[in-house]
């Protein structure tokens, strides 16, 4: 415990550093940087069409990797990987789209989803296929979305406890290790009650699409040119649908650079 305190607090005094507002990386520890083996890029040219919807995405072809004891920000190692994460749910309409999306278009997804919305109950049948084949990764965002650092060590257990309930229910599956805290407020406190669950693996983001609130489709558009980058682990939100109006830019612009998107469950071995 005391050596996971001291990895803990080395990476948090590490992201105060370098001062980047949530999108640093907590430090790894002194083992060398893994490498992930990756196969070739699925598009080697950048052509494309923006009226229409690009080829599906083939699935990753990765040698997975022992996931580090820490808090991630980015995947680890040099690559072409990009996980693209989407929090939250309150809108019923853009977990339909992004379902739609994904399933015409091979794109791999990491949900973080909060079990008080509806969105996932009313979109579990055509989601859960998706689940089912691990194009789709479900992971645990907390039941209602609070403040894990603000509430006891009691809700923080029953938070992602009731959550996981939902998940298993609504998708047969069970999302420990990975766990995104709500406004990623977290400390050794919330990561050792969360660890004593279950839940090792606190997964943060490196950019984001800034959608949580209502931006234009252009915004999101400009958001993924900034993030949408090799290793990043990029944060959207499932709430308005601006998103959803530029799908086919996005999958362009990860087609463009060559990216490979990946759930956590293709990168690292549980």
């Amino acid at each position: 415990m005391e050596m996971e305190r001291r990895e803990f607090l080395g990476g948090l005094t590490s992201i105060l550093a370098l001062g980047l507002s949530g999108c640093s990386e907590i430090a790894l520890n002194s083992s060398p940087t893994p490498t992930i083996k990756y196969g070739p890029a699925p598009y080697k040219t950048p052509e494309f069409v923006p009226s229409r919807t690009p080829r599906p995405l083939p699935p990753p072809s990765i040698d997975k990797i022992t996931r580090p004891r820490r808090a991630l920000y980015r995947l680890p190692g040099e690559g072409n990987l990009m996980a693209w994460t989407v929090d939250d749910g309150a809108s019923s309409e853009v977990v339909s789209a992004y379902a739609k999306f994904a399933k015409s278009s091979g794109i791999r997804l990491t949900f973080f989803m909060n079990g008080m919305y509806s969105s996932w109950a009313d979109n579990a049948k055509q989601l859960r296929p998706l689940v089912e084949s691990g194009q789709v990764q479900i992971g645990n965002h907390t039941f209602s979305h609070p403040w894990l650092t603000k509430e006891s060590d009691s809700v923080i257990v029953s938070q992602l406890l009731k959550n996981a309930k939902t998940i298993k229910n609504l998708f047969g599956v069970d999302p420990a290790p990975y766990y995104r805290p709500p406004y990623g407020a977290i400390d050794f406190r919330v990561f050792s009650v969360a660890a004593s669950v279950g839940y090792s693996a606190p997964i943060m983001w490196y950019g984001s699409l800034s959608d949580s609130g209502k931006i234009t489709p252009e915004q999101v558009v400009d958001f993924a040119e900034k993030w949408f980058l090799p290793q990043h682990i990029v944060i959207g939100h499932a709430n308005y649908p601006s998103v959803t109006k530029v799908f086919t830019q996005l999958l362009t612009l990860i087609i463009q650079r060559q990216l490979q998107t990946v759930t956590l469950n293709d990168v690292f071995l549980n």
